[in-house]
């Protein structure tokens, strides 16, 4: 049994996990008894609702209160960072104000102006400082947009937000293939190591401009981290989605899991801790293949 791997899910809230009605006992009907729950399962979770909204001190302060105090949450850095388009509509009010009319299209982080974007990042990081305060803050997840390549610009960028987030571990998810062609996947590696990054294992679907090979490294000696997205080539980009959990619809097979068990101990090896995320969240399916390695990996539910 290996006791530096933590096994648990993205999102803990997906609505399609809670109308399945597989995993919450009937009883869990408000959000503090599904989070007290689903910590009794899991050790750890990566909060993803702080991608789509800014999260607050408030709610972060009542995550900390519910979980047991060896719990772990990442938190999935809000959207503008990450290169991804934001409508303005879910900034903070006061911000939208500042921001003056936008009409109805999206913003990205260029388009920002300086001092609100500062505003940004005090904000949210103020939002994550009751996670941190109570020892129970893992990782801050960057899971940058396919169009953040590695060149100049992405590179830039990518060092930016790790300067603003400092004082914090961050990791780096990329979706683009251009960071692990050939020689310069030794290079982003070597790059990540330098800037203090953990690397992102991530399984996916593979053939897609929007998909990165399965890289198993270490860069931090703190943490790895291996992301599961499902290998569902058919809803991977396919347009007019309602809900994410449609694209992440997966469910993988004991086999499947069984072949990356190698790889995760090795990694569980070179860093002091592995955090084994399944972002598969149609229904119930991150939660069965959670079990599912849990129980390949021999290590505990709590």
């Amino acid at each position: 049994m290996i006791g530096n791997i933590l096994v648990g899910t993205a999102s803990w809230t997906d609505k399609t996990l809670i109308a399945c009605g597989r995993f919450y006992p009937p009883a869990c009907k408000t959000a503090e008894q599904r989070l007290q729950f689903y910590a009794q399962q899991f050790p750890l979770v990566e909060v993803d609702s702080s991608y789509y909204a800014m999260p607050t001190p408030q709610v972060a302060q009542l995550w900390a209160q519910r979980t047991p105090a060896d719990f772990t949450f990442n938190v999935k850095a809000f959207r503008l960072f990450t290169g991804h388009q934001t409508q303005p509509g879910v900034l903070h009010r006061d911000l939208q104000q500042a921001l003056g009319p936008q009409g109805a299209g999206n913003l990205y982080y260029a388009d920002v102006p300086l001092e609100i974007r500062d505003e940004l990042w005090r904000r949210f990081i103020e939002a994550l400082e009751p996670l941190k305060r109570a020892g129970k803050l893992g990782a801050v997840h960057f899971q940058f947009a396919p169009w953040v390549l590695r060149n100049r610009a992405g590179i830039a960028h990518v060092e930016h937000c790790v300067e603003k987030m400092a004082g914090h571990l961050v990791a780096a998810e990329f979706r683009h293939g251009t960071w692990f062609h050939g020689e310069d996947l030794e290079k982003t590696l070597e790059w990540e190591r330098a800037l203090g990054v953990v690397h992102t294992v991530v399984d996916s679907p593979q053939g897609f401009a929007n998909c990165v090979p399965c890289v198993w490294d270490v860069t931090h000696p703190r943490l790895a981290i291996l992301r599961l997205h499902g290998r569902n080539k058919q809803t991977w980009n396919k347009k007019g989605l309602a809900a994410s959990s449609a694209r992440f619809d997966y469910q993988y097979s004991h086999d499947e899991l069984a072949a990356m068990v190698p790889e995760i101990e090795h990694l569980a090896t070179l860093a002091d801790h592995v955090h084994v995320l399944f972002n598969t969240n149609n229904e119930d399916q991150g939660q069965v293949g959670a079990r599912m390695m849990r129980e390949l990996l021999r290590v505990k539910a709590r």
